[in-house]
């Protein structure tokens, strides 16, 4: 093997190893994250976090991340075969062994969450912890056998802005608790949206689906029901001041729109392409109520 061919293969090897980690879902948490330690900043009156100390929280956080996603794709090789949106991943498209994978996520897990314990703190080591478990040893295995998955996929998704503001205070208090129930309220909606568009692909993977197990209106009903929990809690953070009257009404505005959307739903012509609109409202929703609360947050 020539030289050229050698760095060729060992950069698709690298290229590979990093799809595992999901780098996309990862930088998004990271975003959460970081939303998490500038309010929590505001909030407790400190002017900034070191750098040294905010860049070792993000790091250890990716790490969580990636160690979950690395784990999560080992363990459901099979099933990403049998999906168009996954089955070009590197483990069921065979580019890279199934024992890579498990090394990778196991040795990211064993690091990250002893780091993110001591070089941050006790609690926010801990809730990483939960997150990495509760995604590889419940939620994962629940996939196959339990549309309650959904429910409890939502807890390690919602904890990164916890962990965000935990990394600053220390403590679990009320707006930490704040943003853990916007991002797991949130998700609900998100990703039954995203299982009525892909509804035969899950089926055809083996997984149980809120639509395929209870049916698509039952679905609907409870993206309905989410979107509208979503509404007061996330309109509390400007109730109880952590954020200003820009706030309250881009909140105001994006949650009519996102409860809008799910209730258009129900109608009985809404379909497919209905989920699909659904599912670009709940990216809008997410990416636009998050800046805006960083940069009205009150201090």
């Amino acid at each position: 093997m020539t030289t050229a061919a050698h760095t060729s293969g060992l950069t698709a090897t690298v290229r590979d190893v990093v799809a595992l980690t999901k780098p996309r879902i990862t930088f998004m948490v990271l975003v959460t994250a970081a939303a998490g330690m500038f309010l929590a900043q505001r909030e407790v009156g400190v002017t900034a976090m070191p750098w040294p100390r905010i860049i070792t929280v993000l790091v250890t956080t990716a790490a969580v991340v990636a160690a979950a996603n690395s784990l999560n794709c080992w363990l459901e090789r099979d099933s990403d075969r049998l999906m168009t949106r996954t089955m070009s991943r590197p483990l069921p498209d065979g580019r890279l062994s199934p024992q890579v994978a498990l090394v990778v996520g196991l040795a990211l897990g064993l690091v990250s969450v002893p780091a993110l314990s001591f070089s941050v703190n006790a609690l926010t080591g801990l809730l990483g912890a939960i997150a990495l478990v509760s995604y590889v040893a419940v939620y994962t295995p629940m996939k196959p056998i339990s549309s309650t998955a959904l429910l409890v996929g939502a807890i390690p998704g919602a904890l990164p802005p916890l962990m965000g503001w935990t990394a600053v205070t220390g403590r679990l208090d009320r707006t930490g608790i704040l943003l853990f129930l916007v991002l797991f309220l949130w998700q609900i909606p998100h990703f039954i949206a995203i299982s009525i568009f892909r509804q035969e692909e899950y089926e055809r993977a083996g997984l149980a689906v809120l639509p395929s197990v209870r049916g698509v209106q039952f679905a609907k009903i409870q993206a309905v029901v989410y979107a509208a929990l979503l509404a007061p809690v996330s309109l509390a953070l400007f109730g109880l001041g952590v954020a200003g009257v820009r706030y309250f009404f881009v909140a105001l505005a994006l949650n009519a729109l996102f409860v809008g959307f799910t209730l258009a739903g129900l109608r009985p012509t809404a379909g497919k392409r209905w989920a699909r609109a659904t599912f670009i409202v709940s990216l809008v929703y997410l990416t636009v109520l998050l800046p805006t609360l960083v940069l009205d947050a009150r201090g």
